[in-house]
């Protein structure tokens, strides 16, 4: 821990953490273990809620806090800010780079990228394993699905469905995450099948059950 990081009183670090200089960790925030976590990133601020009774006091209660899992690298000036109604919860292995905002109330799952200034508003889930590209920005109470991909300054202001290529202002789903999912492993006939499905589809919402077998097993286990 840098000596110019301010680590508030309620704060609970696990084991193996960095935390680089001028990083602020206020209110109730949990971290695991063996996160990296770079100059100036601030955990825990009160909600950015207009009105959010902010405290004045760094003893008082300032909203439902942050967790943060383990093996997240957090780079220099991002911001996590404290939940309103729920804890902001970030998973375990994210890479949120420089500039990240999380707003309040946000959730965001495990192995979870987040490019140079993207930004998320209060209340947006971003499923396991999905990928923002750089400037990209989600409206608020918006829902990225388990490794999607949103291209370079998207503007998301509808939900983006599980394993789908979106971008545009306002973004659009284009198709299908091709590389994530052939990544993970899945095989280019079931890929081919979704980016049909993708692109052909009004509504971009599927069941388990009308999914390729290979692609519902990836939900399942990517969504538990």
């Amino acid at each position: 821990i840098h000596p110019t990081a301010v680590i508030g009183d309620r704060v609970q670090l696990g084991r193996g953490n960095t935390i680089g200089p001028f990083a602020v960790l206020m209110g109730d925030v949990e971290i695991g273990d063996d996160n990296w976590i770079g100059a100036g990133v601030v955990i825990g601020a009160p909600p950015e809620v207009r009105s959010f009774e902010h405290p004045r006091k760094p003893e008082d209660t300032a909203g439902h806090g942050v967790i943060v899992g383990s093996s997240n690298v957090i780079r220099e000036s991002a911001q996590i800010h404290g939940g309103l109604v729920a804890a902001t919860r970030v998973g375990d292995g994210c890479f949120l780079m420089n500039q990240v905002y999380v707003a309040h109330d946000g959730q965001v799952g495990d192995g979870v990228t987040m490019a140079s200034s993207a930004l998320m508003a209060g209340h947006v889930h971003v499923g396991a394993g999905a990928n923002l590209g750089l400037g990209a920005k989600v409206h608020q109470f918006r829902s990225i699905g388990a490794v999607a991909m949103v291209g370079m300054g998207s503007v998301v202001t509808r939900d983006v469905p599980p394993f789908a290529m979106a971008y545009g202002a306002p973004a659009r789903v284009r198709g299908v995450n091709r590389v994530g999912l052939e990544r993970r492993g899945v095989s280019a006939n079931a890929v081919d099948l979704v980016d049909t499905a993708y692109r052909t589809s009004s509504e971009h919402d599927f069941a388990l059950a009308e999914l390729p077998d290979e692609i519902a097993r990836l939900l399942a286990a990517v969504s538990a």
